[in-house]
């Protein structure tokens, strides 16, 4: 279409942040730190490569996810533990933090609840910022690599996408048909995975991952949590996510608890106070 003689002043209308958040509750990021201190680990699980497992995490502690043996992505789906139907919500944590999260940000549930699940209390990779290309670490821009994309792009079938993984996890974890647990399957918080969107046509990039052995991504769980983590089959993202020739490493998942008594004054994450009316008067 020709351009309109306006074209430019439509062009040059300034921006306007969608959701201005500085009347969002901050974290009390000072409790976190004094209580992270007394951390002693509960538990570990460890994510073998190219495959998922689940987690809980009780209201309280925190949990830290870290590279053990080689730069790898993980992809990691949350929800309520007793109540699959209240689960992360990507979109609405990158409306309100941005395209990408660390320390400080906090990860926020799906409707009717909107509450912060887990907030991110430590990133040793949150020097790296953002690139020349734009990129930058733990994004919740990407949805999970999926059998039903790369069937759509390559005609074949592949079971070990960070989408059939979590399936496979959620299913075990729950004692529950597969095709059932797919639908809690959701969008993802892409761990130590590097992305971004491309200048000129706006695709959605990866690239690889500055992560390292023993960096790590920790977060504290603002009520009881479970937790599921895929080893993604592109390894570092360097070059495919849906692979069986990627080098691929394990992830490492731990449950740690702090002194009770440096936690005096938190209180569970509490569902959001909206009444659910919307307006009718039924």
């Amino acid at each position: 279409m020709k351009e309109p003689i306006d074209a430019a002043a439509r062009r040059a209308q300034p921006p306007v942040i969608c959701y201005p958040v500085e009347t969002l509750p901050d974290p009390d990021m000072g409790l976190y730190l004094t209580a992270r201190q007394t951390l002693r680990k509960i538990d570990e699980v460890v994510i073998p490569a190219r495959d998922a497992r689940c987690f809980t995490v009780p209201a309280g502690h925190y949990f830290r996810i870290t590279s053990v043996d080689g730069p790898q992505v993980g992809d990691l789906n949350i929800w309520a533990r007793d109540n699959l139907s209240e689960h992360f919500y990507s979109g609405k944590t990158r409306a309100l933090h941005g395209t990408h999260v660390t320390s400080g940000h906090r990860l926020w549930s799906s409707f009717p609840y909107l509450r912060p699940l887990a907030t991110i209390t430590h990133d040793t990779l949150d020097w790296y910022g953002k690139d020349e290309f734009g990129g930058s670490v733990h994004d919740v821009i990407g949805t999970r690599c999926d059998p039903y994309t790369h069937a759509l792009l390559s005609g074949q079938p592949y079971h070990h996408c960070c989408h059939s993984n979590l399936t496979r996890a959620l299913a075990l974890y729950r004692d529950m048909p597969p095709k059932q647990a797919e639908t809690h399957i959701h969008d993802v918080l892409n761990v130590f995975m590097c992305t971004g969107f491309t200048r000129d046509t706006g695709q959605y990039f990866m690239k690889a991952s500055p992560v390292r052995p023993d960096d790590y991504l920790e977060f504290f769980a603002e009520t009881d949590l479970l937790g599921a983590l895929s080893a993604c089959p592109g390894g570092d993202c360097s070059t495919e996510h849906s692979s069986d020739v990627a080098t691929c490493y394990p992830l490492l998942v731990e449950i740690l608890a702090p002194d009770a008594a440096t936690l005096k004054t938190w209180t569970p994450a509490a569902p959001s106070s909206y009444d659910r009316t919307h307006g009718c008067d039924l």
